[in-house]
């Protein structure tokens, strides 16, 4: 068996202040150093730079016409053209009185616009900071109640007033969103520039909170081609990335240019071990969110590479039919991207572990260190996990150049994660023999039942999600998407000490209390097993009141509960009682994160009346299901 890990620390034992650490790992590919980084590339811009001069007329970046609501084939810009526009769109935002260092708010969904801000950003120094939504995409469709509004606008106000941002890129439909926000942080923000048009009104209102707003072209030709550009630094910050956390503040996490670059040339590493470079002729499959460091890298390599890039149209519904008229030969996804996906975390840049490709005993793990990071495992005896057993499993900690360099403005919250050099992820792995690290548990999300018991919630949440009525992905579906890909198809398996997730997170909610015995649950029922099995059994009603059926309560608390032995899940780690919920946790009621998180306290407060209940009728030790 080959192993794709070689020592080079060897273990820590414990002490009164530091629990145990195992040996320190690098990947096969950076036995001796981690990977060089050229002098030519100190930053982002030079990869840019690099690829236009190498392929000026090459097709960069591609979308979708639309006419008379219909879209068309892929229309596209030249390495040439985008640069043209990016070094005008730099010169513009510097008219405004903003150079080095100052901060630029992206906000949208991937198209070529978002691409040319970014690297207007990197032309001049500037720090790129993507905006998202709390509260998803459909935000403003009529029938959204307004305070899903508030919600939006108060995570875009607090990015732009943590973040000092004077300059936002909006694309059309977001520019309501933005207006929405803007009285109270128009004392930073200065200037929006929508990605296409914008309206008569939305001028108007911008100026009453004493901000300019432009179109893309008017902006454009605020512009000049004519550029002398600083050098780079390596150690510049590039973006600061913002969390999409589960409780509090949205963290900034700074990325420098080393960050960034040395993570491109870690992929490049690998994919030559592999024989799988990428080349100019190769095209690029954009939809992974821009707004996380994932797809940014993957498409910053692409640039590096001189490949194309051709965006989806934003609308899952279409999703399929846009890989049919691309035809990309590189499709970027993570482990489980087709079936069901749970989401980590981002600071740690766009990927640490790699999949080796046609290595199929990596399935299953997050594979190997890229070139440019080395890990360990530390003891968690709160949680009985041992870094120097047999089979080595702790928390997973991360030292490199491709690590984040702190959370802005947050000094302590760095202190917390970043120890000795070490970031610590808040991830239990274990070591497979082949070198792969495995994620099996998540040390954050840990409480104690009464009786003293630990319970690792999310590990039960990932153990029950895997009863098929819970599971609403349609594998014979997915298969046949995977099926449409043709020619060289590159899927690159990068990781973020996790998963991202693309299309729905988990769909139970374990709740426990300290000051109770058990454990009880809120899930959301596979809508086709759930009717397929009312058939079966004569039982009458739509989705709904079969949520709220007590016989279909009790079957799927059983079905639960089977699982959960299967799997060999302790008696204290069964389900008691559980709410049935016929709507899918979602970002709307802020449940979920952008990235599909349980967000915890929020769920608490959602169904506390139902979790009361819960437990007020399973008290005399009966097994209680209970529904809408």
């Amino acid at each position: 068996m080959v192993v794709y890990t070689v020592k080079v620390e060897e273990a820590r034992v414990a002490t009164e202040e530091r629990p145990s650490a195992g040996p320190v790992y690098r990947s096969i590919y950076a036995n001796n150093e981690f990977t060089e980084l050229p002098d030519q590339f100190n930053s982002p811009w030079d990869f840019f730079s690099y690829s236009v001069k190498k392929n000026p007329k090459n097709r960069m970046l591609g979308h979708r016409s639309i006419t008379n609501g219909k879209a068309g084939p892929y229309v596209w810009l030249t390495y040439q053209e985008v640069f043209d526009e990016a070094v005008k769109i730099g010169s513009a935002v510097e008219s405004r009185g903003i150079g080095p260092g100052g901060r630029c708010g992206i906000y949208g969904s991937n198209c070529p616009e978002w691409i040319i801000a970014m690297e207007a950003c990197n032309s001049r120094g500037m720090y790129s900071v993507p905006l998202y939504d709390t509260l998803g995409r459909q935000l403003f469709s009529f029938h959204v109640p307004i305070y899903h509004i508030f919600s939006c606008a108060n995570a875009v106000e607090f990015i732009i007033n943590h973040a000092e941002v004077s300059v936002a890129f909006v694309q059309e439909n977001k520019m309501q969103s933005m207006l929405a926000c803007l009285s109270n942080c128009a004392s930073l923000l200065k200037t929006i520039v929508s990605f296409g048009l914008v309206t008569e009104e939305q001028k108007k209102c911008a100026e009453e909170c004493g901000v300019s707003c432009f179109s893309w072209k008017e902006f454009v030709s605020l512009g000049t081609s004519e550029y002398k550009l600083q050098p780079k630094e390596k150690g510049d910050t590039c973006t600061i990335m913002y969390t999409s956390g589960t409780t509090g503040d949205p963290k900034g996490v700074l990325l420098t240019n080393e960050a960034v670059v040395a993570e491109v040339f870690s992929i490049d590493k690998l994919l030559q071990e592999s024989d799988k470079v990428v080349t100019e002729w190769d095209t690029y499959f954009s939809f992974l969110p821009l707004a996380h460091i994932f797809d940014q890298i993957i498409e910053t390599y692409c640039i590096y590479k001189g490949a194309s890039i051709g965006f989806w149209q934003g609308d899952i519904r279409y999703l399929v039919e846009d890989i049919h008229v691309l035809k990309p030969t590189i499709f970027c996804a993570v482990p489980r991207v087709f079936d069901r996906i749970y989401t980590s975390l981002t600071e740690s840049c766009a990927g640490c572990f790699t999949s080796i490709p046609n290595v199929f005993s990596m399935v299953g793990t997050v594979g190997v260190p890229v070139a440019a990071i080395e890990a360990r495992l530390e003891s968690v005896p709160e949680m009985g996990y041992d870094s120097l057993s047999g089979i080595p499993r702790g928390e997973i900690c991360l030292r490199g150049n491709t690590l984040f360099s702190g959370y802005c403005k947050r000094q302590d919250l760095t202190d917390e994660v970043l120890v000795d050099s070490w970031f610590h992820t808040g991830d239990i792995g274990e070591w497979q023999p082949n070198g792969a690290m495995k994620i099996i548990d998540r040390k954050k999300n840990i409480f104690k039942l009464s009786q003293g018991e630990y319970i690792a919630v999310e590990n039960l949440e990932n153990t029950y999600n895997r009863c098929p009525i819970i599971d609403s992905r349609d594998k014979s579906k997915l298969d046949g998407q995977v099926q449409l890909y043709r020619g060289l198809f590159l899927v690159l398996y990068l990781t973020i000490t996790g998963f991202i997730s693309l299309l729905d997170g988990t769909q139970i909610w374990v709740y426990g209390n300290s000051f109770k015995s058990f454990l009880v649950a809120v899930a959301v029922p596979n809508k086709t097993a759930l009717e397929d099995w009312a058939e079966t059994h004569n039982e009458s009603g739509d989705y709904q009141s079969l949520c709220a059926n007590p016989r279909t309560r009790k079957y799927i608390l059983d079905e639960l509960n089977i699982t959960g032995k299967k799997h060999k899940l302790r008696g204290f780690e069964m389900l008691k009682a559980i709410h049935l919920e016929p709507n899918a946790f979602n970002i709307e009621r802020d449940l979920i994160t952008p990235t599909f998180k349980l967000k915890r306290p929020q769920l608490l407060k959602y169904y506390e009346e139902y979790i009361d209940q819960l437990y007020n009728e399973a008290k005399g030790g009966a097994t209680i299901a209970r529904g809408m």
